[in-house]
């Protein structure tokens, strides 16, 4: 057993988002091989850049209203407790709503090249 000391909370690149994100990474290292935990913040309107998870991803809501748009054109919107989950593969977006803040845990799998 071993007690993970937390990473400082990292701004979140330009390369990866728009507007103001932080990301504070859960265990990073030292989480099994494949985990990829981490906290996601984003101020009002802010949000990823599109991408895709080649092992899919579920994030779930802890705090604002958080939205989540895939190429359908589609765009979901989702309170605390709820998550979301992207398929492998799939291309979406996720951020907050204009006027509020949220975070979101991101539960995925990955390696360092799937960094959230």
């Amino acid at each position: 057993m071993e007690i993970f000391h937390r990473p400082p909370i990292a701004k979140g690149p330009a390369t990866t988002f728009t507007g103001d994100v932080w990301v504070e990474g859960i265990c990073a290292d030292a989480a099994p091989d494949r985990a990829r935990p981490a906290v996601v913040r984003f101020a009002p309107g802010a949000r990823s850049h599109w991408h895709v998870r080649r092992l899919g991803q579920a994030p779930h809501i802890v705090g604002g209203i958080a939205l989540l748009g895939s190429r359908d054109g589609t765009v979901i919107e989702s309170r605390p407790g709820d998550t979301v989950c992207t398929a492998p593969g799939e291309e979406d977006w996720h951020g907050a709503a204009t006027d509020r803040f949220t975070a979101h845990l991101v539960l995925m799998e990955g390696d360092t090249s799937d960094a959230p």
